[in-house]
């Protein structure tokens, strides 16, 4: 099954996250024609994880079918297949399936495919998929890294800020009680704080990414509201610990969303490896699928933008690396 094809015929596919159900049925389709078992695991209605292997697995390579919105139809040149998912990870779903068959066709059945849902928006599939089995000793989780292998990444910690106050004339602020004003003195302390660093994942950092309240100028606010969202490199009891600390009268915090940062396993020699600050569903993987590397191609730095596309060059270098690594790993694993 060639690269090309396979995400020419996802990417024109709508899949937002909540709605992969497209992508899981062509894959069904194409991989039980090319002689896969294949296993639907239900994450919710109409959702399903999708896995499919010849014999018993001993490397699974994975990656996600859903994207962010809005989509953007397929496109293509001489160059880049474009598109929303090429890179983010459609593409890199494709480039999976064609490194599996080549190792395939030269004695290598011990490939498993695992398409994951919801990656996009908390990782459900992932978190469904340690009930999926059998499983192997090696996962490769597939995200743009620009065909370099990824040892580690950072997690992700969302702060909700939420502010009460007392409306009232702004002529009189004795009168009332801002919360805007208590909002941002909250932030502003919280944007003061010390972030940990980690030697391999490198520093924290910290994006004020959405904020709101009031309803007029000449009003003083009685609710406003902001999300943070902190890149972590460690555990995260210290970190929501000195947030909590941070609050003033009137100002309440919690933490809905939170991916766990990950460090992998030793690469294998002569691999060129990096570290990468976006979370992905290897940290939930890699706690029952074995030992979990990340690599694939493309850049993040155009993923869920207007611009989204993948270098033909760069798809089928990707398809080379997944098959050495599994060969590499697999070699490593039988020493």
């Amino acid at each position: 099954m060639d690269a090309f094809e396979l995400t020419r015929a996802l990417v024109a596919l709508e899949t937002p996250t909540g709605s992969e159900g497209p992508a899981i049925e062509y894959l069904d389709g194409r991989l039980r024609r090319a002689g896969y078992r294949v296993v639907r695991q239900a994450v919710s209605p109409g959702r399903d994880n999708l896995y499919a292997y010849r014999d018993t697995p001993a490397l699974v390579f994975s990656t996600h079918v859903d994207t962010v919105p809005p989509y953007i139809p397929l496109t293509e040149d001489a160059d880049a297949i474009h598109g929303r998912g090429s890179c983010d990870a459609k593409g890199l779903a494709a480039a999976m399936i064609e490194a599996a068959e080549r190792l395939a066709a030269r004695g290598e059945r011990r490939i498993g495919l695992l398409f994951l849902v919801g990656e996009e928006n908390g990782s459900d599939g992932a978190l469904a998929a340690a009930d999926l089995g059998p499983r192997g000793s090696f996962i490769v989780n597939g995200e743009p890294t620009e065909n370099r292998l990824s040892v580690g990444q950072k997690g992700t910690l969302r702060v909700d800020l939420a502010a009460a106050g007392r409306a009232a004339h702004s002529a009189y602020p004795d009168e009332g009680s801002s919360a805007i004003a208590a909002l941002l003195d909250t932030i502003e302390r919280i944007r003061r704080m010390p972030l940990p660093s980690d030697p391999l994942l490198g520093p924290s950092t910290l994006n004020v990414g959405l904020i709101g309240g009031g309803v007029a100028p000449n009003v003083l606010a009685a609710e406003a509201s902001a999300q943070i969202l902190i890149r972590t490199v460690e555990p995260t009891a210290p970190l929501k610990a000195a947030v909590r600390e941070l609050m003033s009268p009137n100002v309440s915090v919690s933490f809905p969303v939170e991916l766990p940062f990950h460090k992998g396993g030793m690469a294998p020699s002569g691999w060129d490896t990096t570290v990468v600050s976006f979370a992905s569903d290897l940290p939930f993987l890699a706690s029952s699928w074995g030992e979990g590397y990340q690599l694939g191609p493309g850049s993040i730095r155009v993923a869920h933008t207007d611009r989204e596309h993948i270098l033909k060059t760069d798809l089928l270098r990707g398809v080379e690396l997944y098959t050495r690594l599994a060969a590499d790993l697999l070699a490593h694993g039988s020493a």
